[in-house]
């Protein structure tokens, strides 16, 4: 049996006064020491977090995430720009809740505009073959310990498909899963305890 230890993600901590060495378990893309108080990380600071690898990215993943750039990049910056400029005609800036709230939008839309830029220029884009293992790009059904069988599509949230299971290869059950055969028991620790699941299948994904 192999088993996979979990271990979270971690991210340089901007936090003012920490030191270059120090080191967050914020599941979010950038820390500045607010998510200890359940506060977001301010927008300028989401892409300052960059994947060390390219993702992996089905043709169309790609293009959904085109289409939510194009549309990003036209209506949504018009939109913004009609609320910003509605906002200042309020008069004083200073104690103007409108216009705050349309300029944290605006933020934390270029953040997004800028992080989709990213993955459609670095992303590796491709249809899976069907070696026997579990890879990335790979739809797995397995058996938990319940008896209870389930199906997961193994590749990275922007790959996303509405009613279906997705497993990440970086969180414990698909970073776990990643190399298995059909008949395989795969154990992974998470927070909440250990787990054993089998694999029972293992097919690519087609859309």
């Amino acid at each position: 049996m192999r088993v996979h230890q979990y271990t979270p993600n971690l991210y340089h901590c901007t936090q003012k006064g920490a030191s270059s060495a120090s080191v967050c378990t914020s599941t979010g893309p950038a820390c500045t020491g607010a998510h200890a108080s359940g506060m977001a990380p301010p927008a300028s600071t989401i892409p300052r977090f960059m994947p060390e690898q390219p993702s992996f990215l089905t043709p169309q993943a790609l293009e959904k995430l085109e289409n939510e750039l194009d549309y990003l990049k036209s209506e949504g910056r018009k939109e913004i720009e009609e609320r910003i400029a509605e906002a200042r005609s309020h008069g004083d800036l200073r104690e103007n809740a409108d216009y705050d709230a349309a300029k944290n939008d605006q933020g934390l839309m270029e953040s997004r505009i800028r992080k989709l830029e990213f993955l459609i220029h670095t992303s590796e884009v491709r249809e899976v073959q069907d070696t026997g293992k579990v890879e990335v790009g790979t739809v797995v059904s397995v058996v938990d310990s319940d008896g209870d069988e389930m199906d997961y599509f193994v590749a990275p949230q922007e790959n996303k498909v509405p009613g279906m299971l997705l497993a990440s290869p970086t969180s414990p059950l698909g970073g776990a899963l990643l190399g298995a055969k059909i008949d395989d028991e795969v154990a992974y620790e998470a927070p909440a305890g250990t787990f054993t699941v089998k694999v029972k299948a293992i097919r690519p994904y087609e859309d």
